[in-house]
């Protein structure tokens, strides 16, 4: 069996995942934007690239954890099936992951969740329950799997889910060999753990940034404070970035790898919406732009020079969702 790590992914453990989800999860494409109109904004840059994750199955990365967090069940495990809380891309990735092997999945989701994704979760023959709020959707989720002992798949906090996301970071290094900066999006850390771990390791003068919102920027704390935090109040128009708090494995991981934090302010992340819809034709969700967001507005200048791979880590969006917020704009 696979073995998870107990601290930061070692490059052994990160080629035996590869090997593990191998013909199971989708090797995404690097898509160069040297030719784009993108490019234009990033005139300083040496090369632009672009990891396009959001074609994974599910959507996003996050179907490369729980499938190695679904591997690691025994049978009784497997028989009580699995419980997640979440209104973001984590829910489908776990609709996805059970479905393929077989294990029943409950979903816990907030009422204002974007109905494609409730769709999306149910079509793959989950049990969705909505609830008020996310913490209404934690504390049933806790209290359904006290009552029926199935497993809790958290969002991100985990081996199998940063060493899932080192999986993606060794892919990248192994299309792009001579990247110097590397520019993630972080909800609670877990995808920016995995990806700085596989990069670093193997190359450690590349730069990882990550990205949060202004109003979701509980790494970013975490990092100025020395340990992780809780945030008072969630609020970004970026659900899938929008962690109340980081949490003590993938802070960890994350404090060893990444260089630095940047935070972005919304309309940013809808500026990069519009980039990527009339550029790309690429429908993106918030958090699949906020990368971009960031490398064409306050890392433009830091970026000169460099060979730079932006990740658009999953997309999971209705028109209608999407409309509003660039209605909103």
């Amino acid at each position: 069996m696979l073995q998870i790590p107990a601290t930061h992914p070692s490059l052994d453990q990160i080629r035996d995942a590869q090997t593990a989800l191998r013909g199971r999860v989708i090797r995404t494409p690097v898509l160069s934007l040297n030719q784009a109109p993108i490019a234009q904004l990033l005139d300083n840059a040496a090369s632009v690239s672009m990891k396009l994750e959001l074609f994974q199955h599910a959507g996003s990365f996050k179907a490369r954890g729980n499938l190695l967090g679904l591997d690691r069940l025994d049978t009784d495990e497997r028989a009580a099936g699995v419980i997640a809380a979440s209104g973001g891309n984590h829910a489908l990735a776990v609709s996805w992951a059970a479905n393929s092997q077989g294990v029943r999945a409950k979903l816990i989701m907030p009422k204002a969740t974007d109905p494609i994704r409730v769709k999306g979760c149910k079509r793959l023959g989950a049990e969705v329950h909505l609830v008020e709020n996310i913490a209404a959707a934690f504390d049933e989720m806790n209290r359904i799997a006290a009552e029926d002992g199935s497993t809790v798949m958290h969002p991100f906090e985990g081996g199998h889910m940063t060493l899932g996301a080192a999986t993606l970071g060794a892919e990248i290094l192994e299309d792009l060999p001579d990247i110097d900066c590397m520019i993630v999006a972080v909800g609670g850390g877990g995808l920016i753990s995995g990806v700085s771990s596989a990069i670093r390791q193997a190359k450690p003068d590349c730069e990882i940034i990550g990205v949060e919102p202004i109003g979701a920027d509980s790494l970013s704390r975490s990092f100025e404070d020395g340990e992780p935090v809780r945030i008072g109040k969630v609020d970004t128009i970026a659900d899938s970035l929008g962690s109340p708090a980081a949490l003590p494995y993938s802070f960890s991981v994350a404090r060893k790898f990444v260089n630095r934090m940047v935070r972005i302010e919304d309309h940013l992340m809808v500026d990069a919406m519009i980039l990527m819809r009339d550029t790309l034709k690429i429908m993106a969700e918030p958090a699949c732009a906020a990368a971009l967001a960031a490398a064409t507005g306050p890392l433009r200048e830091a970026l000169a020079g460099k060979n730079v791979c932006i990740l658009a880590c999953g997309s999971n969006i209705g028109p209608e969702r999407f409309r509003a917020l660039l209605a909103g704009r």
